[in-house]
């Protein structure tokens, strides 16, 4: 060829090779990204026939990162974490502990160094988010208990590798096989100076760029021009990574995640979030395939036994651990089977922080490469693990009366308490559903001193309501104790405020055989599901649109009659 052309094959066939691949696997059943991985191992120089360039390949999984962990940051809901602050953050904690020390009871009885050790349990430790948030997708479970516990405790760990990436330098020069020139200075000074830097960065972030990148996204978005939107957000995402990585020393991933945080304060972060993602996509397939280049196949035949233990913490260790915290914080033992199987695999944290072990000499070749190993086994396995979760459930309800105990295990906040008064239990309003909706519902029934009652799934926002004086109940919204616990056989009406089309119409079955009477109230998503729900009398049915369009009605003809 005339001239090099090496980024452009690198790209066109990790592009391709990761399409065909991806779409290989949706058709098993399994994440595509184990065909991303796959199509990097065989572009690799572990396999025969074409090698892409691993050199510009490293380059671009950088800017995936970058743009990974601005993702991270777009969508970092400090709100969500503190709604279920309680189990996630000590339980995060403690499953990181035992899965470090698992990690690192394997890697030193197979003869490696303490860092070597202690990097490989730190990258056993952390699962992917987005192989997690994709599996709560595709059950519906996302915007349930479980799945907001799921996903506050892959918050806190994510939160937890990013603090280990900035301290991971400043040690390690003190692990033994390290190969970042030892300093003279005392380990306190360079935590210090390492902390500093950090917090420099931080302070800076919080008094600057909360200040300036949402002013200017909304300079930008006056212009009208997508495409020079879609820009500023990738500009800030890549320029703030750079600059806080040659300014204040920390890594890329720090600063663009960083950089999100910041712009999830401007009006249009949910713009920026969807104008970004077609890139943010491209790059993070990007960084996967460059991570399964770096994976050498021969460690299947090599070391089959380092393999299976690897994958055995990965997806037995980490969940028993995990299942066992869920239930020490007495939540039922769906919740914790759920937990435990999202917490069963390891992804983008892990390459990231095995990359970042290798570069300051701790981590062996061969710890990545069972890395790498152990992400495609678990990840391929984790929808396997999903749909088995109702199965195994019922199956261990009817052989153990254990199972039993723990599946409907007794919860103080799943009956009100006693000093509720009897009168406010007669001719009151349910209120199923305690998000911002439940929440605009319940300030106006405030407003007009109609008596109500909460049913919420969420333990912490009934703990909190009941320290507000409001009565409310936590438990399964689909079991009908829960709408007992709230006295719907003598309430008035009834309001649903949850999003599951599916769970709403179990909730109109289960009023409807306990409280005929009952007017029902629910939001239906779009007109096709409202036209469904109305055929069933009894029910007022509305519509965002509708509800729109009565606003706008209602403004139009205050206007007109003011003139």
């Amino acid at each position: 060829m005339p001239h090099d052309v090496s980024l452009i094959s690198t790209i066109a066939a990790g592009f391709g090779l990761a399409l065909l691949l991806g779409l290989g696997a949706s058709w098993l059943r399994m994440p595509p990204l184990v065909g991303y991985l796959v199509a990097g191992v065989l572009i690799g120089p572990g396999t025969p026939g074409f090698v892409a360039d691993v050199g510009l390949a490293g380059q671009l999984a950088e800017i995936g990162v970058m743009l990974l962990m601005f993702g991270v940051g777009l969508h970092f809901s400090m709100s969500d974490l503190m709604a279920v602050k309680r189990i996630a953050i000590p339980g995060a904690l403690v499953q990181i502990a035992a899965a470090v020390a698992m990690g690192m009871g394997a890697a030193s009885w197979w003869g490696w160094s303490v860092g070597a050790a202690l990097v490989f349990g730190l990258c056993l430790s952390v699962a992917s988010t987005v192989v997690l948030l994709k599996a709560l997708e595709a059950r519906g479970q996302l915007d349930t208990v479980n799945g907001r516990i799921a996903v506050g405790w892959l918050i806190v760990e994510d939160l937890v590798m990013v603090l280990v990436l900035v301290l991971l330098p400043a040690f390690a020069s003190l692990l033994p096989q390290s190969n970042t020139p030892t300093s003279t200075q005392p380990l306190w000074l360079s935590v210090s100076l390492t902390l500093a830097k950090v917090v420099a960065f931080v302070a800076t972030m919080l008094v600057l760029g909360r200040r300036l990148l949402p002013r200017m996204l909304w300079w930008v978005a006056r212009s009208g021009s997508r495409e020079l939107f879609t820009l500023c957000v990738v500009a800030v995402a890549v320029g703030v990574a750079f600059g806080a990585a040659k300014l204040f020393d920390v890594s890329f991933a720090l600063g663009a995640f960083f950089a999100g945080m910041m712009m999830r304060e401007s009006e249009f972060s949910h713009r920026a979030a969807a104008e970004s993602l077609p890139l943010r996509d491209a790059f993070a397939v990007l960084f996967f395939v460059s991570v399964g280049m770096l994976f050498d196949p021969s460690i299947l035949w090599q070391s089959p036994g380092k393999l299976l233990l690897t994958a055995t913490i990965i997806l037995l260790g980490k969940t028993v651990a995990a299942i066992a915290l869920v239930l020490l914080f007495r939540y039922p033992l769906n919740t914790a089977l759920t937990v435990g199987a999202g917490l069963a695999q390891i992804g983008e944290f892990s390459f990231i922080l095995a990359g970042l072990g290798s570069a300051l000499g701790l981590l062996p070749q061969e710890g990545r490469d069972l890395i790498l190993a152990g992400a495609l086994v678990s990840i391929a396995a984790n929808s396997a693990l999903f749909a088995a979760l109702d199965p195994l459930l019922g199956w261990l309800q009817t052989r153990s009366s254990l199972a039993q105990s723990l599946a409907s295990r007794d919860d103080p906040l799943a009956q009100l308490p006693n000093t509720v008064d009897p009168a406010h239990l007669t001719g009151q309003v349910v209120l199923v559903g305690y998000g911002a909706l439940g929440q605009g519902v319940a300030t106006l029934l405030d407003t007009a001193n109609v008596r109500y009652v909460v049913a919420e799934e969420n333990r912490a926002i009934v703990e909190r309501l009941r320290q507000n004086q409001v009565p409310a109940v936590s438990g399964d919204l689909a079991d009908p104790a829960t709408l007992i616990q709230a006295h719907i056989a003598r309430a008035k009406a009834l309001v649903i405020t949850t999003g599951d089309s599916i769970l709403t119409q179990q909730l109109i079955d289960m009023a409807r055989q306990l409280n005929e009477s009952a007017a029902i109230y629910l939001v239906a998503h779009n007109q096709s599901e409202a036209s469904l729900l109305l055929n069933q009398p009894g029910l007022t049915v509305i519509t965002p649109d509708s509800a729109m369009a009565e606003v706008l009605t209602k403004h139009t003809l205050a206007h007109l009659s003011a003139q």
